[in-house]
């Protein structure tokens, strides 16, 4: 017997899950080494390498500093997954529908992709307010060092448009 009908809330509500899990928690894991990657491109003068990286933060900021930015990573990565996975499966059923059961199946692999494809452009959209957030706090010292005071500062300097800069790189990556 399964858990959830398909095609359900409840099957939906589980696969977002399921996208929180993988996003959210593997990519907050990497945020050492995301930090010092995105250090490494903004200042290589001062990063030359990733190990040169590593000790240069923690030397500055303490072996805590490799932590920066994982609040915005966690719920960003965590609201992309949820979309990715939970719309990925919304768009491959109703595009399926609509072509019919026969259509679904012999084109099923460009049905894949437009539901895939579809699924990252809301995935990104929801991605990005929290991406943009990250970025200034690991790449602009003393621009803030937590979520709670970068949002506000970014908010009050660019308005919205400062946490929907980055949406179209991360379309066409």
């Amino acid at each position: 017997e399964y858990s959830c009908e398909y095609g359900s809330l409840k099957f939906y509500a589980l696969c977002g899950f399921g996208g929180v899990l993988s996003c959210g928690l593997t990519h907050t894991a990497v945020v050492p080494l995301d930090l010092v990657k995105c250090r490494m491109q903004v200042d290589p003068q001062k990063y030359k390498s990733i190990f040169n990286g590593f000790s240069v933060t923690i030397k500055e900021d303490g072996v805590r500093g490799l932590a920066k930015g994982w609040a915005p990573t966690f719920i960003g990565y965590s609201m992309q997954g949820l979309c990715k996975f939970g719309f990925y499966e919304v768009f491959k059923i109703l595009y399926g529908n609509l072509l019919g059961e026969e259509n679904a199946y012999l084109w099923r692999t460009s049905l894949y992709l437009a539901a895939s494809a579809s699924a990252e452009f809301f995935a990104d959209i929801a991605l990005a307010p929290m991406e943009a957030a990250k970025v200034r706090i690991q790449t602009q010292p003393g621009y803030a060092n937590t979520l709670r005071q970068a949002v506000p500062k970014m908010f009050g300097e660019e308005g919205i448009w400062a946490f929907y800069k980055g949406v179209a790189p991360l379309w066409m990556r």
